[in-house]
């Protein structure tokens, strides 16, 4: 039998369904979004299968001619949320904006595959060629000079919008005198203390300017746009895809991506090198303009278990910095570490928890036998969903449930990991 929080959980995401793609939350987040379509179709899949391989389809029926996926689909034009696509000026059809996300949908698929049956690998296998076409972009458009090394050419490509990681590249940021007057929409649905500030904002728009004016070439972006930054996030969930996406292709017997595959994880264990902080002992964010370092640890810097990057001195150091952060706060994992000075525990991905980040870091240190801190990790999600409901994110401190509210993937990861059901659908 479900539990009345599975129910609850079933009745978002069919809430936010808006036939054949989910919305993040109403109101807030009007659009399709890139990997939170991703997380939702683990959910879905949980009692609906077909609906779970339908939302990666819609996704990627807004794939551009050169492979990238973006992270919002403008499906049509909805005045509670800025920047629309009039901001983009995308032009592709449907629109959408003008670079993409992490790439966390071959991982998915291949979840889908793994627990499924025949209709599944014919679903996967039908996407393949897309799949590859999105790593390959990433590949080519975010790692130019083929360091092994991708870099996000805006914060929000990274989907830790605000995180002082970005602080570094945004403060180069010069905003033009002609990027006009604008009116938000985020902060009349939520506290605009959870949300990214005002001067964010103007080089959010910033970076946005520059793309439209460039018409979205992506190699110039990664080259000479404003902002240009190593993440850890995006670099360890993108060689988790890659590995993922190799595996695909040995299912399904695409003998010829194999070798590519395989080169591309060959040379981001190289580029994670380039992440390693040595001044404090951990993966960090970097500027790939001016070389500096961010100094401190992030949740996404726990996503080296994810990806099995590092060597096992360094995964050792991750490890202990995991325990550390984790004594100081009552709830883990923490966005931003809670003893940095840039620490804010309700400002967006300054400080809260976020279940879909927290649902990766466990699935890592599971893999690299470090159970006791998944479980642990594991544990405080679920009391945070207990406690506080299904929201965007949490406050790491008291619990506190932050931002949206019935939200799409923190009901995805609940079904995922507190579903007592069996998916009758998986045959």
């Amino acid at each position: 039998m479900r539990s009345s929080l599975d129910e609850e959980a079933i009745g978002i995401l069919k809430a936010n369904d808006r036939g054949g793609f989910t919305v993040p939350t109403a109101r807030l987040y009007p659009y399709q979004w890139n990997w939170d379509s991703a997380f939702a179709a683990l959910g879905f899949a949980e009692f609906d299968r077909d609906r779970a391989w339908r939302e990666i389809e819609t996704l990627f029926e807004a794939q551009w001619p050169d492979g990238m996926v973006p992270h919002i689909v403008f499906r049509q034009n909805d005045p509670d949320y800025f920047p629309g696509p009039a901001i983009w000026q995308s032009n592709t059809e449907p629109p959408s904006s003008g670079h993409s996300q992490p790439p966390v949908t071959a991982s998915i698929v291949l979840r889908l595959v793994e627990s499924g049956g025949t209709a599944d690998i014919e679903r996967a296998r039908a996407l393949f060629d897309r799949m590859l076409a999105f790593h390959r972009w990433f590949h080519a458009m975010r790692d130019p000079e083929d360091t092994g090394l991708v870099g996000i050419i805006h914060p929000w490509e990274s989907g830790r919008d605000n995180c002082p990681d970005w602080d570094i590249g945004m403060d180069r940021i010069v905003v033009p005198d002609d990027l006009g007057p604008y009116q938000r929409r985020d902060t009349e649905h939520i506290d605009p203390a959870e949300r990214p500030s005002a001067e964010q904002y103007d080089r959010y728009l910033t970076i946005i300017k520059f793309g439209r004016e460039c018409g979205w070439d992506h190699v110039e972006m990664a080259r000479n746009g404003p902002f240009y930054m190593g993440d850890p996030g995006v670099q360890f969930i993108l060689m988790r895809a890659d590995r993922d996406l190799l595996r695909l292709a040995e299912l399904l017997g695409e003998r010829s991506a194999q070798s590519e595959i395989a080169h591309w994880l060959e040379r981001a264990r190289d580029g994670c090198q380039l992440l390693w902080n040595p001044a404090v002992n951990a993966f960090c964010a970097r500027d790939l303009r001016t070389r500096e370092f961010s100094d401190g640890i992030t949740s996404a810097s726990m996503l080296a278990f994810y990806a099995g990057a590092g060597s096992d001195e360094q995964r050792d150091a991750m490890a202990a910095h995991a325990r550390r952060i984790l004594d100081d706060v009552e709830f883990g994992f923490p966005s931003f570490d809670p003893t940095h000075p840039r620490f804010e525990s309700k400002r967006y991905w300054r400080g809260p928890v976020w279940a879909i980040i927290n649902f990766l870091i466990v699935d890592g240190l599971n893999n690299a036998g470090e159970t006791e801190l998944a479980d642990r990790i594991k544990a405080d999600t679920r009391r945070l969903i207990e406690t506080a409901g299904f929201y965007e994110y949490f406050d790491p401190r008291t619990g506190e449930g932050l931002g949206g509210a019935d939200f799409t993937w923190t009901a995805a990861v609940h079904l995922v990991w507190g579903s007592g059901s069996t998916n009758s659908q998986a045959a």
